[in-house]
């Protein structure tokens, strides 16, 4: 008899005995471990300009811009610590599917082509990729500000419009191509690997930084008394963290199975009889977006926060006035309504991403061209409203759940910083 744990063993067992499934694993590390390459080749500095970054970090004066380059650093796996080529990460291109997702409510072209099978996907993701690229130039330029601010970079050689203009624009270039190349390790490890590329990268990116994390973490438990409250600190911190994900995946498998039967055709002498025989499920999960959300609202928030870090110098004395008050609140992650908007948008993404979800699934209208109803109500109309009715009753305590999670993930790496009143 089978138990669980050998049930598991077995299908951990099965990811490198079955030939194909060991490929994609042995594809997908090894596209990772690119990335972590690309993570070390910074982009062109002066000897001093990597000195300067180098007293940055290691001095903890990152934290003068209400930790917004902390929290950079940990979605970035570590790479703006070294100004790497791929510092802006995937998140670009993770605000260019924004764009695009809520471009379709709105021009009908886009929304035609959702429902044009693989080719009308393969034309919306290219879209988007193509306008990823101002995206990642313009966030280049914000994020470039930053270290502007802080002294990394200097003010009078990093410029467009000066003397100097090739040195920031092969910066800018160097970031923006980055992206790309980000993107593209992304789409090849969903085509060819386990799939989920761009999800797998940002996870590969946060991974990377826990052993660092973790030593911090240690050190600055034990550097006051050294009586093991470090070791202890770290068994917390691990347990919370593993308690985290048993509860992410117990929500994630959460499912409300909605019945519906099937009509069944067969001759009965020259005549065609139907009777409804055969019963199935609809599995509408629980949290039908994954992580997405969590990715939308912080884009959202990081995104103004670099800008306004390049306007903050801007002549125009409003505009100045705009950008300072966005960089000193909208990205201070120790005042309480910080978190709140978090909360607020990624409840709201849960649901506007659901949404489009089951827009595109169209279940009620393939129901009805299968000969397929639900018990108690007629194909059509009623079904969509029955099912719609559901999705919104089992999103929210998915949205919810996402929204504490998203909140405890950057609660730990924001410190133990009290958060402001």
């Amino acid at each position: 008899m089978d138990t669980p744990w050998s049930s598991t063993w077995k299908r951990l067992r099965s990811m490198w005995t079955i030939a194909d499934l060991r490929n994609k694993l042995l594809f997908t590390v090894g596209l990772l471990l690119v990335y972590r390459v690309f993570a070390h080749i910074t982009v062109p500095l002066t000897h001093q300009e990597q000195m300067n970054l180098t007293t940055l970090f290691g001095s903890g004066k990152s934290q003068n811009l209400g930790q917004l380059l902390g929290l950079l650093d940990v979605f970035s796996g570590g790479s703006l610590q070294t100004f790497s080529i791929v510092a802006l990460g995937a998140a670009p291109y993770i605000t260019a599917t924004i764009v695009m997702q809520l471009s379709q409510l709105i021009i009908p072209a886009l929304h035609d082509l959702s429902s044009q099978g693989e080719a009308g996907r393969q034309r919306f993701n290219q879209i988007t990729r193509i306008i990823t690229i101002p995206l990642a130039f313009l966030q280049a330029v914000g994020q470039s500000a930053i270290f502007v601010r802080v002294g990394v970079l200097d003010a009078h050689t990093f410029n467009l419009l000066g003397p100097n203009r090739l040195e920031t624009l092969s910066i800018l270039l160097s970031l923006t191509a980055g992206t790309m190349i980000l993107i593209w390790i992304g789409e090849l490890i969903t085509e060819h690997g386990v799939g989920n590329g761009i999800s797998l990268i940002i996870f590969a990116g946060i991974v990377s930084r826990m052993p660092q994390l973790l030593q911090q973490g240690f050190l600055a438990s034990t550097s006051a008394g050294g009586n093991g409250g470090g070791f202890v600190s770290i068994v917390v911190f691990l347990l919370i963290g593993l308690l985290t994900i048993l509860a992410i995946v117990f929500i994630y498998q959460g499912q409300r199975r909605v019945p519906v039967q099937h009509s069944t055709k067969h001759m009965v002498g020259r005549e065609m009889s139907t009777s409804s025989a055969q019963t199935t499920y609809i599995p509408l999960q629980v949290n039908s977006t994954g992580m997405i959300p969590l990715i939308f609202a912080q884009s959202m928030l990081i995104f103004p926060a670099l800008l306004s870090q390049y306007l903050i110098g801007n002549h125009i004395e409003w505009l100045a006035s705009a950008a300072q008050w966005t960089g000193t609140y909208l990205a201070n992650t120790t005042l309480w309504y910080y978190w709140f908007t978090y909360f607020v948008l990624v409840i709201a993404f849960t649901y506007f991403y659901a949404y489009i979800m089951w827009q595109q699934q169209n279940i009620p209208e393939n129901l009805q061209k299968q000969g397929a109803f639900i018990p108690g109500y007629r194909p059509g109309e009623p079904t969509r409203k029955y099912l719609s009715s559901i999705l919104n009753r089992i999103t929210l305590g998915g949205a919810l759940f996402s929204g504490h999670c998203g909140d405890l993930a950057i609660r730990f790496t924001r410190g133990r910083q009290p958060v402001a009143e």
